[in-house]
């Protein structure tokens, strides 16, 4: 989960520390995008074709991220472009991504669909209950299904890939100089516009993998991805907006303390000798977004440049 948010948190931070404004719009990129990438899935099987024991979404992966980059670069030129030209204040493109990330949810309903959808076939467990119990003798059981380890090995994939990206090819360091100073980069002859596509085109990548990832660990539904959108800001505002190594503390830093105040420590006080009456649990998991939002909170009060100086909001 914390991977998950890291990915998602650093396409959030991306537009913001180059295009300067919060994409209200990028969590239903993410569901968009994935519905693209579960339509080709489907295609995929019905074909014959697989990745066992992986998911065969990963083969649809790439299909999906192409299609969506296309959607998102036609609305940079349908809606953002224009502001961005008139050099219209950060708050009005905010207000132009809500408006596009209601066009987009519906978008997405209506290609795909409101039912909840699993598509995570190949193996389901790298390592089961059983096996586990089997190989060690011990009375407790592990699991680590294949989608969990997957999403690990793909974010930190991901990770080296930007931030080599970033800091040693000449589009990354064109894309650090418009953050840094936009009017100055111009006139070091940076063309504005291909910086531009290439901060869509990567943040759409990392949003359609996070989304993906989340589907194949959980399930895809709509709606699920509307709701993470909180959880990510918190992410990239924790680690400090615009500073990717802060995006990536900020995911698992928010989904840890999620982890944390949701759990049920009655298992872990038993070990420590301990026989509680109740769960030690405290908050229900429905209440896991309300600590994002706590956290959320409490760092645009106290550090609004984040843990690690970013932006502040």
């Amino acid at each position: 989960y914390g991977a998950q948010l890291a990915l998602g948190a650093l396409g959030v931070t991306l537009i913001y520390g180059i295009l300067r404004f919060s994409n209200f719009a990028h969590g239903d990129t993410m569901a968009i995008g994935t519905a693209f990438v579960i339509l080709v899935t489907w295609g995929l099987q019905a074909i014959g074709i697989s990745l066992w024991p992986l998911p065969t979404a990963l083969l649809a992966l790439p299909v999906g991220i192409a299609l969506t980059a296309v959607l998102v670069l036609c609305t940079d030129r349908a809606v953002y472009r224009f502001y961005r030209v008139k050099r219209s204040a950060p708050i009005i493109l905010v207000m132009a991504s809500v408006g596009v990330m209601f066009i987009t949810n519906g978008l997405t309903r209506l290609i795909i669909g409101v039912d909840e959808i699993r598509f995570d076939d190949g193996a389901r467990f790298l390592i089961s209950v059983q096996d586990f119990k089997a190989w060690t003798g011990l009375a407790e059981g592990l699991s680590l299904r294949v989608s969990q380890a997957l999403t690990l090995v793909v974010t930190a994939l991901c990770c080296w890939a930007l931030f080599r990206f970033l800091n040693r090819s000449r589009e990354g360091k064109a894309m650090r100089a418009y953050s840094d100073n936009e009017d100055l980069a111009l006139l070091s002859g940076i063309d504005p516009e291909r910086v531009v596509r290439l901060t869509w085109i990567i943040a759409t990548a990392l949003a359609v993998i996070a989304g993906t990832l989340y589907g194949l660990d959980k399930s895809f539904k709509a709606f699920n991805y509307f709701q993470i959108l909180l959880p990510i800001f918190a992410a990239a505002i924790v680690g400090g907006l615009g500073n990717p190594l802060g995006a990536v503390a900020g995911g698992f830093i928010v989904a840890f303390s999620e982890v944390a105040v949701t759990y049920p420590w009655k298992k872990v006080a038993n070990y420590l000798g301990f026989q509680p009456e109740g769960l030690l649990q405290l908050l229900s998991t429905e209440y896991k977004f309300a600590v994002s939002f706590v956290i959320l909170i409490v760092v645009l009060l106290f550090r609004p440049t984040g843990l690690f100086r970013g932006k502040s909001v």
